[in-house]
């Protein structure tokens, strides 16, 4: 019967503290990137350089995504806004502080556009 209490009590307090949109969106994010003229570019993505267009892969966080490039006829920085991941909100209704506060602390709950597009004439 201890036991059981035990192991109840281990179930909740893992479940109160852990964050939803932690545990269901992770803290990165897929993006997928391209230019308007579908031709490939490189970019700097937060500290990265990739080629687009194509899916990259970036950490949620309350600042904002900056992706800039040097290609000729292309716009040269490109801001992105991170916004409240939906999911958030559902965790504030059902885990309360501990689960949102996770969230906050990771900045998990952040997101950004799942797609992406560089200007280029």
């Amino acid at each position: 019967m201890k036991k059981g209490l035990l192991l109840a009590s281990a179930i909740i307090v893992v479940m109160v503290a852990s964050g939803c949109s932690t545990i269901l969106k992770g803290k990165t994010q897929q993006v997928n990137i391209a230019t308007s003229n579908n031709e490939k570019i490189n970019v700097n993505v937060d500290g990265k350089n990739v080629s687009i267009p194509g899916v990259v892969e970036v950490t949620r966080k309350k600042a904002n995504l900056m992706v800039s490039t040097v290609a000729k006829g292309c716009t040269e920085n490109t801001v992105v806004p991170s916004t409240v991941e939906p999911v958030f909100f559902v965790n504030i209704l059902s885990g309360g502080a501990f689960g949102s506060s996770t969230d906050y602390a990771t900045e998990s709950m952040w997101k950004y556009d799942d797609n992406i597009m560089i200007h280029c004439k």
